[in-house]
C-alpha cells in the first residue's frame, strides 16, 4: 500500500475501502506501507482501518540498471493492460510513443488524462506485486526523444538481447517505418514468431527483467 510517509502512514479513502471492504483485512494483519520511492515499513491493520507501524522504516535502493520499455499505444483498453503487466515484471520506466505508423493518436488534452489513468494503473499494479518503487510513466513522445545509450528497437528476426541493452522500444502493429529503422539504433529480436504489439511490449519487459535478475540461461546443450 502506498502512502506519503511510511513512518506515519495515512490511507486515502479509496485505499481504506480497498483494505477493509475488498480485501476484508482483520485487525492485526500485516500491511507493507511504502512511499513508492524505496522507503517502506511493515504495519499492522488497526481498529477503524488505520495502519500502525510495526517496525523501522527501511530504504531500498532503486534497482540497477534501470529498465525501460517504450510502446506505441494500441486499440481499446490495451494500454492499461500493457503498463499493468510491465509493472508486474519489474520495468522501471514506461514510455508511450508516437510513431510514423501509429494507428492510435491522442490529442494533447486526451493524452494528459490517459497518462494520468495509466499512472494510477501502474501504482495499483506496483502495490499488488509488492514493489516499493513505482515505475515512471511518461509520454507521448516521438522515437527521437527516447534515444540514448542502451535503447534498442524490437524487430522480428533481430539478434539476441545484447548485454548493453537496458531499454527496448516496441513499434505499432504496422512495424517501424524505414526512416525510423534508418536512425541506426540497435535491433533486438523478441522470439521466433511475429508478436502482437502489446505481447511484444510484455516480452521485452520479461526479457530485460529476467536478465537483470539473473534468472535466465540457454536451454539445451
Amino acid at each position: 500500500m502506498f502512502v506519503e510517509d511510511p513512518a506515519a502512514p495515512a490511507l486515502s479513502r479509496s485505499d481504506a475501502h480497498h483494505l477493509g471492504r475488498v480485501l476484508r483485512l482483520r485487525p492485526g494483519e500485516v500491511v507493507v506501507a511504502s512511499d513508492g520511492c524505496g522507503r517502506w515499513t511493515a504495519c499492522r491493520y488497526g481498529p477503524g482501518g488505520a495502519l500502525v507501524p510495526d517496525g523501522p522504516v527501511h530504504a531500498e535502493p532503486a534497482p540497477r540498471p534501470l529498465l525501460t520499455v517504450a510502446f506505441a499505444p494500441v486499440r481499446a483498453e490495451r494500454p492499461e493492460w500493457v503498463v499493468q503487466k510491465l509493472t508486474e515484471v519489474g520495468v522501471d520506466r514506461i514510455v508511450v510513443l508516437s510513431t510514423a505508423r501509429s494507428v492510435v493518436r491522442w490529442e494533447a488534452s486526451r493524452a494528459t488524462s490517459i497518462l494520468q489513468r495509466l499512472r494510477r494503473v501502474t501504482r495499483e499494479a506496483a502495490a499488488q506485486s509488492r514493489r516499493v518503487w513505482v515505475p515512471e510513466v511518461s509520454g507521448v513522445v516521438g522515437l527521437d526523444a527516447l534515444g540514448g545509450p542502451g535503447v534498442a528497437l524490437a524487430e522480428p528476426g533481430g539478434p539476441p538481447l545484447d548485454p548493453g541493452v537496458t531499454g527496448i522500444a516496441v513499434g505499432p502493429e504496422g512495424g517501424w517505418a524505414p526512416e525510423e529503422l534508418a536512425l541506426g539504433w540497435p535491433i533486438v529480436g523478441l522470439g521466433a514468431h511475429v508478436l502482437r504489439a502489446e505481447t511484444a511490449a510484455l516480452a521485452a519487459g520479461v526479457l530485460l527483467g529476467a536478465r537483470r535478475a539473473g534468472t535466465v540461461g540457454r536451454i539445451g546443450r
